[in-house]
């Protein structure tokens, strides 16, 4: 589906971090794993827990929680990883997203979708594009390609290359 065709999707996907309920546009989750080990990587900020195997390739992954400067938690059987795709530097890239849940996806009309709180938040708001409330619970609508910013870029494609370098060697 072309990008322009997956924003025209009014569905959202939610999911738990800690007590806070976040959501993102379907168009941009390619898929949910469950949770798997994650292979470190050496001097890889906080946030970067690492990367996995997917089918062949290497997917980083992002601990949200560290990212959003909340406190880190143990895994559990409902810790799983989105896989989703943003845009940084007009560049494509696909990341692992470590959440504590996913919780449903949910129909929201744009119009339904207020501006992100400006003050008062312990989130950053440069990364909510909004707030919208379903069945009497306010989500977290996330822009994804500002939770990703240019210096994760960074990182991923040293973690990329490091990989294809090792490879070569082998």
């Amino acid at each position: 589906m072309e990008r322009e065709n997956k924003k025209m999707i009014d569905s959202y996907l939610s999911f738990r971090l800690g007590d806070e309920i976040f959501a993102l546009h379907v168009g941009k989750v390619q898929k949910i794993l469950e949770m798997r080990d994650v292979t470190e990587v050496p001097r890889a900020p906080d946030y970067m827990k690492g990367v996995i195997n997917l089918r062949g390739k290497v997917l980083p992954v992002i601990d949200l929680r560290i990212k959003f400067g909340m406190q880190p938690a143990g895994w559990t059987k409902t810790t799983c990883i989105l896989v989703v795709e943003a845009e940084v530097e007009n560049e494509m890239v696909v990341v692992g997203l470590l959440v504590d849940a996913v919780q449903a996806v949910q129909k929201v009309k744009q119009d339904e979708i207020l501006p992100p709180p400006s003050i008062g938040s312990k989130f950053r708001s440069d990364f909510i594009s909004g707030m919208t409330r379903v069945n009497e619970k306010f989500f977290m609508v996330l822009n994804i390609d500002l939770v990703i910013s240019s210096d994760d870029l960074i990182n991923i494609k040293e973690i990329q290359d490091a990989k294809e370098a090792f490879e070569k060697e082998s």
